[in-house]
């Protein structure tokens, strides 16, 4: 057979592009689906179940492995060592890199001060939770050790309390969960961002936790709230107690906590000292606001501002102008400024591998179980042990009746393998028994020996029986963790850092800031520019210019104080003011809504009114026919420029908006060219604002409500041929003397 010949050419493209020879990337085709199943599930799991989120421990595996990891090392009982060294040793329990683990060490440690129980006993520059910019040493620089407290998660290490598995590599074990004899989920603050999911853990004083599950332990329909009064945090402030807020996070593990900075005023200097923040803030994002304030000319009181944070402390100092009033300044930067903040709380909990939002109570029980499970496996294996030293003692007392004949035994035997199997023989006991009794001394052959050892028995029987008793007995159980609390709050106690005000006891109230009073009257056109304008600019031009293509939708009269609803087309309303927007002449185009009140993108304003007092109600008028009255007290807040979702009903597109201030006609008109007149008494306010509202036009298949407005502002004549006396109603053809011109609406 004659050999193929070769192109030396296509043998180097063959090399150069594997594709050449056949091997083409093989491309599946896979549903979405299984592709989130198969690769993107695993991910979230594992990020959910082996990273972000905390155990009933309170630790998150991070923690678990650093403090395990200086646990073998001896550094609860003995001396410091370089961070460093704790550090390489963590990574063969945790593979994520130094950095992390450092990070993680710098998060337990007393210097950073982010937590109320520091586990980690540390010297050396090591941050500080309340400052964005005060890094932490490297490493090699600092020392630490492990916090006299951690006595408590290890003391039962031993005794088969937890389970341990293998670490990344199986070189070594290390353990599930720690078993704390405190609540430590609910005194330690922890963070964590999942995959959909997050957990936000304030902490609460650890003798308050501990008492409060002394009173559960006692009955589980305790009031907690006697003994766990709010949460405290390790920066300090002051917690401001509104109840339903507390209730609200107690009973469903969610909320916001209001906690505001401390500060004092020093008379002599005219200053004002802050020097405790809320634990959500820093020092500097703090300055940054308040130099931003004055710049802007906000906070015209403030002479200077700096930070004189020392080791003995935080301290922001405020020099004030002369004549100030230092607490409505202060209630004045709690509004503006993180030195009041809400903590968002979510408790979020891997209870058995599986994440749960609890609630205060529920924490606590699932707490209960799973130390009553740890309490029971340490008495366990201390019952096994006790049983095992007891059968080898109980072999000994066989001997010790006849310990000639067990001497004469061991004499006369010739081979040393057989001195077991005929010890076993002559005196009815098993291989384990022989063993040991084998092994004891010669010395230990004599009167006294033999006395304590049958004393020895008889101790066991009794604690054996003991310990039977305990695995049968819950309240015993409960005992025995009670006693443990009491232990912990007698050696680690420690006073509140955060302090509780009630809103009744504030001592001063937030300053109105100044605004000038006086009329003006508002433009508002179809593209969503405003213009704010007073009578004397009015008069001397009135002929209004706008962009081109723009045309003047509504304009109203109003005062320069008023505040402004503004509604969008998508289905939001944003609050602001006539103050906030400039003075200006008709010949300019006015203020872009959707900049100035930062929209989302692709938002319009489409309504403007004043609310005045909010004493009126609004109704909106849908496509379908439907009309919706709302109360405009559902729009009051206490904030300005804040954005409310949900503002009117998204299950039909909206024709017009109407606000009232009393019952009046309105007239509405339908694409085939059917009008009616109605009273706005037919409709009863709604309390949700999203809601569709009733029937008060019947449409024809594939008619819609095309306009709506008070019958005064309409051209119509013959008012009586439309009108009707209760609604649904389907309205009168529109007579061409009636009809005019046409109207306004909203598209």
């Amino acid at each position: 057979m004659a050999k193929k010949k070769t192109d030396p050419e296509a043998e180097s493209a063959k090399k150069d592009n594997p594709n050449v020879m056949g091997l083409k990337a093989e491309v599946m085709d896979q549903p979405i689906v299984d592709t989130l199943e198969l690769n993107y599930m695993p991910y979230a799991m594992s990020v959910i179940v082996s990273r972000a989120i905390p155990e009933i421990d309170g630790f998150k595996p991070a923690h678990r492995k650093l403090l395990y990891t200086m646990y073998r090392m001896n550094l609860l009982t003995g001396g410091r060592t370089k961070s460093a060294n704790i550090v390489g040793q963590t990574m063969r329990l945790n593979p994520h890199g130094d950095a992390a683990i450092y990070e993680t060490m710098v998060r337990l440690s007393k210097g950073y001060s982010a937590l109320l129980t520091p586990f980690v006993d540390s010297k050396g520059n090591f941050g500080k939770v309340f400052s964005r910019d005060m890094s932490y040493a490297a490493s090699r620089y600092t020392e630490a050790k492990l916090s006299p407290i951690c006595s408590e998660l290890f003391r039962e290490i031993n005794s088969d309390t937890v389970d341990f598995v293998d670490n990344y590599d199986s070189t070594t074990k290390e353990p599930t969960l720690l078993p704390t004899t405190f609540p430590n989920v609910l005194v330690s603050a922890n963070t964590g961002i999942a995959v959909g999911m997050a957990s936000n853990i304030c902490s609460f004083n650890l003798e308050e936790v501990c008492r409060t599950e002394i009173a559960y332990l006692s009955d589980p329909d305790c009031d907690i709230y006697t003994t766990l009064p709010a949460p405290d945090f390790p920066t300090g402030g002051e917690v401001i107690y509104d109840p339903d807020a507390i209730r609200e996070v107690y009973e469903t593990g969610r909320g916001s906590i209001k906690v505001r900075s401390r500060w004092r005023y020093i008379k002599e200097e005219n200053l004002i000292e802050i020097y405790e923040i809320p634990y959500t803030t820093t020092v500097e994002a703090i300055i940054d606001k308040i130099a931003d304030m004055v710049k802007t000319g906000k906070a015209r009181e403030i002479a200077d501002m700096r930070d004189e944070t020392d080791l003995s402390g935080l301290k922001l100092t405020i020099d004030l102008k002369r004549g100030t009033d230092p607490d409505k300044l202060m209630a004045k930067l709690f509004k503006t400024t993180t030195l009041m903040d809400a903590y968002p709380a979510n408790f979020n909990i891997l209870i058995a591998g599986s994440p749960r939002v609890m609630g205060i109570r529920q924490i606590l029980e699932e707490w209960t179980a799973w130390r009553s499970e740890c309490i029971r496996r340490r008495v366990f294996c201390e019952l096994s042990q006790k049983k095992d030293r007891l059968h080898l003692l109980k072999g000994l007392s066989k001997i010790l009746l006849d310990i000639d004949k067990a001497i004469k035994i061991i004499r006369e035997t010739e081979e040393d393998a057989a001195v077991i199997p005929n010890l076993m023989i002559g005196f009815g006991i098993d291989e384990i028994q022989a063993e040991f009794v084998a092994e004891i001394k010669l010395r230990n052959i004599n009167k006294e020996y033999i006395l304590r050892r049958l004393e020895d028995i008889e101790k066991l029987e009794k604690e054996i029986a003991d310990l039977e008793d305990v695995l049968k007995n819950r309240r015993r159980i409960k005992a025995i963790i009670k006693a443990d609390l009491e232990n912990v709050i007698k050696k680690y106690a420690q006073p509140r850092r955060s302090g509780i005000v009630y809103s009744d006891d504030m001592v001063y109230e937030e300053e109105a800031e100044k605004v000038d009073s006086y009329p003006v009257t508002v433009f508002f056109s179809r593209e969503g520019y405003l213009k704010k304008i007073t009578p004397q600019s009015l008069r001397m031009s009135s002929e209004q210019k706008f962009k081109e293509g723009d045309e003047l939708l509504l304009s109203f009269e109003a005062d320069n104080a008023s505040e402004l609803l503004v509604f969008t087309d998508k289905y939001q309303c944003y609050k602001t003011r006539l103050s906030d927007f400039a003075d200006t002449k008709a010949s300019a185009l006015g203020s872009y809504l959707p900049t100035v009140l930062k929209m989302d993108e692709g938002e319009n304003a489409i309504y403007v009114l004043d609310p005045k007092d909010y004493s009126g109600s609004v109704v909106f008028f849908y496509e379908g026919g439907k009309a919706a009255r709302v109360e405009l007290t559902g729009y009051q807040t206490k904030l300005n420029r804040k954005k409310l979702t949900g503002a009117y009903s998204d299950k039909a597109p909206l024709v017009s908006i109407v606000p009232l201030k009393e019952d009046i006609e309105i007239a509405l008109t339908a694409s085939d060219g059917r009008c009616m007149v109605f009273s706005t008494a037919h409709l009863a306010p709604k309390t949700s604002k999203t809601t569709q509202g009733v029937a008060v036009m019947s449409l024809k298949k594939n008619k819609v409500l095309v306009s709506a407005r008070p019958l005064a502002e309409t051209p119509i004549k013959n008012v009586s041929r439309y009108r009707v006396r209760s609604v649904p109603a389907a309205g009168a053809l529109l007579r061409e003397e009636d009809s005019g011109n046409e109207q306004l609406t909203i598209e």
